[in-house]
C-alpha cells in the first residue's frame, strides 16, 4: 500500500482505461481560498454531508483545484509526473476512445465549464485541447460522463454534466471534432450531484440531486418531463453508474448510507439495497467482465469498499473488502483497466479529502 499527500483536499480519481496509458491515472482536488473575515460563507464539503456552495452565495470565495497526473510503477508505487491548475476540479472522466486515438480527460470545475486534456504519451504530459462554458462562472459543473464505455471510438463520444444551478446539458461532437452544447434543460430543484449514461442505451441520461429524486431523461424527447422520477430516497442522490458489462443493472448511491442496485427497466423499486456504512458519494463496477458483481465503494464517514453484489435469480449484497486508512470523508476511487497482479487482485486508488490522502491498495 503507497499514501501521497496531494497537499489540497482530493476530491476524485480516475485510471486511464486506454491499454497504452494503463499506468496512468488522475487525482482532483479543491481548495476554497479563505474570504474575507466578515464574509459569510458555508464551506465546500465541510459539514460532511458533501454539499458544495449554490450558485446564489457570494463571490467573494475562490475555488481553485489542481489535476494531478499520476503513474503507477510496477511494484504499485506512484510518481507525480504533471500538475495542472485549474478553478476547483469537481469530477473526472477519460472518454473510452479506440487503441487508435489518444486518451482524452474531461474535468469538470467549480467554474462552469470543462476543460478536455489529451495524453501525449511521447511528452507524458497532459495538453489542454478546448474549453467549454456550460454555465456562468459562478455555476459548479459537479460531475460528467461520456457515453462511449461500451463503443470505444475514434471520435469523443458525447459528454453529460450535471450543474450546480439544478442543469444537465449534453455536449456532442460537431463536423470539427469539438463538442458543443446541443441541449440544456432544468432537471431537479437542488444540486444534481451526479449525471450518467445507459451505456446500453446512450439516448438515456440519468441523473440524480438533492432533491432526493433519481431521474431517466430521453435526449431524443424535449426535456418538459422525465420519462421516470423514483422518490423513493431519504437522502440525496450522489453517485450512479450503468454497468458496463450487464444490461439493464444501474448502482445507485445515496446520502442515506445506501447502494441499491436498479433493473433500469423497473428504476422504481431496487433490486436489491445494501448499507454501506456513510454516504456513497461514487459507486465504479469493476472494468472486468470476469469480475462483473464487483462494485467499488467510496462511502464518505465509512471509508472505501469493495462489494459483491451476485446476480443470479435474485441479486445478492456482501461486503467483501474494506480500506479504512483514510483519515476524512472518502470522495475518489477508482479501479485500474491494467491487467491483475500476480495476487489477482485490481489495483484500486482512493483519495479523501481534509486529510489530502490517496491511496494505492489492490481488491
Amino acid at each position: 500500500m503507497v499514501a501521497l499527500d496531494t497537499v489540497w483536499p482530493a476530491d476524485s480519481v480516475e485510471f486511464c482505461p486506454h491499454e497504452s496509458a494503463s499506468d496512468i491515472f488522475v487525482c482532483g482536488t479543491y481548495r476554497l481560498e479563505q474570504p474575507p473575515a466578515d464574509a459569510q460563507v458555508h464551506t465546500a464539503l465541510d459539514d460532511g454531508k458533501g454539499d458544495f456552495e449554490p450558485a446564489t452565495r457570494k463571490q467573494s470565495q475562490v475555488r481553485r483545484g489542481k489535476c494531478l497526473v499520476l503513474q503507477a510503477t510496477e511494484d504499485r508505487g506512484v510518481s507525480q509526473i504533471q500538475e495542472i491548475s485549474l478553478p476547483a476540479v469537481l469530477d473526472q472522466k477519460w472518454c473510452h476512445t479506440s487503441q487508435t486515438a489518444s486518451p482524452v480527460l474531461g474535468i469538470a470545475d467549480s467554474e462552469g465549464n470543462v476543460t478536455l486534456h489529451e495524453w501525449h504519451k511521447e511528452e507524458r504530459r497532459l495538453k489542454a485541447f478546448q474549453s467549454v462554458s456550460c454555465a456562468p462562472s459562478d455555476v459548479l459543473c459537479l460531475s460528467l460522463d461520456w457515453s462511449t464505455r461500451r463503443h470505444p471510438t475514434n471520435n469523443h463520444g458525447s459528454l453529460v454534466v450535471s450543474l450546480s444551478n439544478g442543469s444537465l446539458c449534453v455536449l456532442n461532437p460537431d463536423s470539427t471534432g469539438n463538442l458543443t452544447i446541443v441541449n440544456r434543460w432544468h432537471a431537479h430543484d437542488y444540486e444534481p450531484w451526479i449525471a450518467a449514461w445507459n451505456y446500453w442505451d446512450t439516448s438515456i441520461v440519468y441523473s440524480g440531486g438533492d432533491d432526493l429524486t433519481m431521474k431517466g431523461w430521453d435526449v431524443r424527447q424535449n426535456f418538459s418531463q422525465p420519462i421516470f422520477t423514483n422518490k423513493r430516497f431519504n437522502a440525496g442522490v450522489t453517485s450512479i453508474q450503468s454497468h458496463p458489462h450487464i444490461e439493464y443493472l444501474i448502482a445507485v448511491g445515496s446520502y442515506d448510507n445506501n447502494v441499491c442496485i436498479f433493473d433500469s427497466r423497473k428504476p422504481l423499486v431496487p433490486l436489491v439495497q445494501g448499507d454501506v456504512g456513510g454516504g456513497a458519494w461514487r459507486v465504479k463496477w469493476h472494468p472486468s467482465p470476469s469480475r462483473r458483481e464487483d462494485l467499488l465503494v467510496a462511502g464518505m464517514h465509512d471509508g472505501f469498499k469493495v462489494v459483491k453484489a451476485h446476480h443470479g435469480e435474485d441479486v445478492t449484497w456482501e461486503i467483501v473488502k474494506r480500506f479504512d486508512d483514510h483519515k476524512s470523508l472518502a470522495y475518489g476511487a477508482d479501479w485500474s483497466f491494467a491487467p491483475p497482479g500476480v495476487d489477482g487482485e485490481t489495483l484500486i486508488a482512493s483519495c479523501s479529502f481534509y486529510d489530502h490522502m490517496l491511496h494505492l491498495w489492490s481488491g
